[in-house]
């Protein structure tokens, strides 16, 4: 096993390397000029000269390409070009919040997704089946953007039961000193009851404007490795010896259903780390997402290689434990 991952993780390298050398050229080519947006646009044409050379942007994309690359053997990151912050420190700070938005969108996803599937597969065909597939297929149909904006007005707006953005009020972080940066964990660890009420409410409307496509995946998937589980010979056999149909669900068709449920759970879990973008943005959730997305708006390259090649490194890394769990569900998986 531990060969296993030495060789994944060494399959990392290459990975990153195109990875980076695509968003190197992407940033390279599209319109715009740091230089400009820092000192703005009154800025004399030598100012900009002057200011593009001080930080290597008169230099070649290659030219441009090889100095990230020291940098990244030297395990630097550089510095953003717009706030002046090491970008490592900046990944310290904003990673735990998309972390913990990833997964209370995928603890949604699962907790609704993995029951529902279960239930249409049971009741195939019934009004139950046909409600759970409609509504999977109106979860993957919705565009995040739209329903993080119609969430908002709803339920922030309109209805005034939950907060419209942030990560906590400024009356509740007035005292409220993170730890560890996962403000859930970190309110549970001071016992503060008012931080913690704070913070679950701003975190349910971003994560379920998140967890609605994987929700609706997750069901499809489950609804469908049940329906072949419950197809096989071991399913009758069970039933024909009087085990209680919960126990054949749970124990027998579940049991052996997880494989295809593990691998898209975990597939889906990356990709909610690498596309919070829209959603970080509309609810103004200080993580990775929004400040990607802030880079590029800005053209602050090292802040968009080293956010992009922190998303690439945990959707790598995912997709590695999914793999590694396959021997835990099904020990007739050997992994080499």
């Amino acid at each position: 096993m531990w060969l296993y991952i030495l060789k994944r993780l060494l399959g990392l390298i290459p990975v990153l390397v195109g990875i980076t050398w695509l968003v190197s050229s992407f940033l390279y080519f599209i319109p715009g000029d740091p230089a400009v947006v820092i000192l703005g646009d009154r800025a004399t044409p030598e100012q900009i000269a002057a200011l593009r050379e001080q930080l290597g942007l008169n230099r070649s994309l290659l030219a441009q390409y090889f100095a990230f690359l020291n940098q990244l053997l030297h395990l630097d990151l550089g510095v953003s070009i717009i706030s002046g912050i090491p970008v490592a420190d900046e990944i310290r700070s904003r990673f735990p919040a998309t972390l913990e938005l990833s997964v209370a969108a995928m603890a949604i996803a699962l907790v609704v997704g993995v029951p529902a599937g279960i239930l249409a597969a049971i009741r195939k065909n019934s009004w139950l089946d046909n409600l759970a597939m409609t509504g999977s297929l109106l979860g993957v149909s919705l565009p995040v953007y739209w329903l993080g904006l119609l969430l908002v007005y709803l339920f922030a707006i309109n209805l005034h039961w939950l907060p419209p953005s942030g990560r906590i009020s400024v009356e509740a972080g007035f005292n409220f000193q993170p730890l560890t940066g996962f403000y859930v964990l970190d309110a549970l660890l001071r016992l503060d009851s008012v931080a913690l009420k704070d913070v679950l409410a701003h975190l349910i409307l971003p994560a379920v404007a998140l967890g609605t496509i994987p929700l609706a995946i997750v069901a499809r998937i489950t609804r469908s490795a049940m329906l072949e589980t419950l197809s096989q010979d071991y399913i009758r056999t069970a039933r024909a010896k009087g085990v209680p149909e919960r126990w054949v669900i749970l124990r027998h068709a579940l049991k052996n259903a997880l494989l295809p449920i593990t691998t898209i759970a975990g597939l889906q879990f990356g990709a909610l780390l690498t596309g919070a973008i829209l959603t970080e943005t509309i609810f103004s959730w200080s993580g990775i997402g929004s400040w990607i997305y802030e880079g590029i708006l800005a053209r602050d390259y090292p802040v968009v290689q080293g956010g992009v090649m922190l998303v690439s490194i945990a959707f790598v890394l995912v997709n590695l434990l999914v793999d590694l769990s396959y021997a835990l569900f099904d020990p007739r998986i050997q992994i080499r």
